[in-house]
């Protein structure tokens, strides 16, 4: 990579010529973005060359840098008027008849402080390369990665932790709360993309580290935040490829249990975790397993599965991951995934996300292991389910007033004629849109909570209402209204953090 003048003078063109999701989105449209998903970039391609005049530097970046096809000089030193042709092919972005030689895009999201833009490097694809990608493939951003970020607790923290960085893209997010990120890899080339992608967009409090998990850190840390190389991936078959950016070396699912292992001696006190992660179900239900993992340490857990594959279909997916396409080669790679998982028993590889807390003080209080694998409704919010289960353990519940959170509705459903529900459902609207089914009890508690009554003096009055008895009523509900409140569909009075009321 090349100095500073020259990634800045690359910042400067790519901002001039407007190179942004949304600039895209208009230059090829929407159809367009979708086949460029699935791998298919003639429609893009198309769009393009029906381009307005005004959009020509946009489109030749995109061309080049998305698309994957080589542009002239001419229109590129046109498209980067700063830097130079010559400049792009001495950062290593084209070669000196054009082609790239990275794939560069925009990235944009939206976080408590606004909307924020960048741009990303990372290796060319399959779909540039013409053909499977290599082992030291350094992979941008992908939907892991906008999952993990999306997850992201965003409080401020002294120093942050990208374990295994890839392109960076973790550690940009977690310099945005942390006053210094040290982000890690085992690459040297995915480090020297990931500071070409800090300077390139402003950020300057990451340091990296090479090296292998923990052990370039003896720090420790407020949060840390992993993609780590979770795939589970054959070890001693012939001929397999092991991905850098995916696979971590370990047999099974070893690596998430190490990860999860270590991280407790690298999180200081009331410091969080958060990652992705695979893990095994055969003679052992998957999570399971990954509570197992938990229960040996002294960290506050709360476990999500997101998606369960069969292994037939986990093979098909990373196999076609790697660029492999349907042939002998796909067949023989299949087999060896297959002989590899029928070793140790495996059925399943189930998906999802891991948010581990060391407590202040005591030993752990949360341990929650839950398979969520229905539609979610914008990103989950780890942080309000740790102030939930801290804010319940403060207090006297049937003390409290709370009230239906402003996402959630009640839905009843009727046979035809008849006047009472026969079901009904608390819904949630955003996060993991949950859906509770009610009783005639709590539904009548949850209905009388808008924040006026303690939840005691509720309880009571369904109690009346009800003619049942007050004590086995309270008993009743008071365990399902505390699950409401730390899912978030009931919020208190007076709250987490002294403001959770909405």
């Amino acid at each position: 990579m090349a100095g500073v003048t020259a990634i800045a003078d690359l910042a400067a063109d790519l901002a001039a010529a407007t190179f942004t999701v949304d600039a895209l989105d208009e230059l090829w449209g929407t159809d367009a973005a979708a086949a460029l998903h699935r791998g298919q970039r003639v429609p893009a391609l198309r769009a393009l060359e029906g381009r307005a005049s005004g959009a020509a530097a946009t489109a030749t970046l995109a061309r080049t840098f998305i698309l994957g096809l080589a542009s002239t000089p001419e229109a590129l030193a046109a498209a980067l008027p700063t830097l130079g042709f010559e400049g792009a092919v001495g950062l290593g972005l084209v070669d000196e008849h054009g082609a790239p030689r990275l794939d560069l895009r925009p990235y944009s999201f939206v976080d408590a402080s606004g909307v924020v833009s960048w741009w990303i490097a990372s290796d060319l694809g399959e779909l540039a390369l013409g053909h499977a990608i290599p082992e030291h493939h350094v992979l941008g951003v992908g939907g892991a990665s906008t999952t993990l970020s999306g997850l992201m607790i965003a409080r401020p923290v002294d120093l942050a932790l990208d374990l295994g960085t890839g392109c960076g893209i973790q550690a940009l997010h977690a310099a945005r709360h942390a006053t210094r990120v040290i982000a890690t890899d085992i690459s040297q080339r995915a480090l020297d993309l990931a500071r070409f992608n800090a300077e390139l967009n402003g950020v300057t409090n990451i340091e990296f580290r090479l090296g292998s998990l923990f052990g370039p850190v003896p720090e420790r840390f407020g949060h840390v935040v992993s993609n780590p190389p979770f795939v589970i991936t054959p070890r001693g078959a012939d001929g397999v490829p092991a991905y850098e950016y995916r696979d971590g070396g370990m047999v099974g699912d070893s690596l998430v249990a190490s990860v999860i292992k270590e991280v407790e001696a690298h999180l200081e006190s009331g410091g969080v975790a958060q990652l992705l992660g695979n893990w095994e179900y055969g003679a052992q239900e998957g999570l399971a397993r990954v509570e197992q993992w938990v229960r040996f340490t002294g960290l506050d857990a709360w476990v999500v599965e997101r998606e369960r594959q069969d292994v037939d279909q986990y093979a098909e997916t990373w196999i076609r991951d790697g660029g492999t396409r349907p042939g002998a080669e796909f067949d023989r790679l299949y087999s060896a995934w297959l002989d590899d998982f029928a070793s140790r028993g495996v059925t399943h590889v189930g998906f999802g996300y891991i948010t581990l807390r060391r407590p202040v003080s005591g030993g752990p209080t949360l341990r929650r292991f839950e398979v969520l694998d229905g539609p979610v409704a914008g990103s989950p919010d780890a942080a309000a389910l740790l102030d939930a289960h801290d804010w319940l353990r403060d207090r006297d519940l049937l003390a409290e007033s709370l009230t239906v959170a402003a996402d959630v509705t009640e839905q009843r459903y009727y046979w035809p004629g008849d006047e009472h529900p026969t079901v009904m459902d608390l819904r949630q609207g955003s996060g993991f849109a949950r859906t509770v089914p009610l009783g005639t009890a709590l539904a009548a508690v949850v209905g009388a909570c808008d924040g006026t009554l303690p939840l005691g003096v509720i309880c009571s009055a369904v109690a009346q209402l009800l003619e049942v008895d007050e004590a086995e009523l309270t008993a009743e509900v008071l365990p399902q209204v505390g699950e409401l409140v730390l899912v978030g569909m009931l919020v208190g009075e007076t709250g987490v953090s002294g403001d959770r009321a909405r």
